[in-house]
């Protein structure tokens, strides 16, 4: 445990951006999910809904820092070709 006042500072303030951050991206994991269902079940109005969704909720994480710009934009482009593939068939 440490003794310095600042390094006391530093250990509570990232307990609160982990907690912040483990928030988000169970959030992130849940929206996935629900277009992920949507997309096999083949609601695709819903499945567009829920990709624009993603996609907001996606490029935010990446603007606060919670996860990389290219991991968002990566994830993005997936879900929207397997849209695009299943909404093809």
């Amino acid at each position: 445990m440490a003794n310095i006042k600042s390094a006391k500072k530093r250990i509570s303030v990232i307990t609160k951006k982990t907690a912040a951050n483990r928030r988000v991206k169970n959030h992130l994991k849940a929206v996935i999910k629900n277009f992920d269902k949507a997309l096999t079940e083949g609601n695709f109005d819903v499945a567009a809904e829920k990709l624009a969704m993603a996609d907001k909720k996606l490029k935010q994480a990446a603007a606060k820092g919670t996860i990389h710009k290219n991991t968002a934009s990566r994830k993005i482009s997936r879900m929207a070709l397997s849209f695009n593939k299943a909404k093809a068939e």
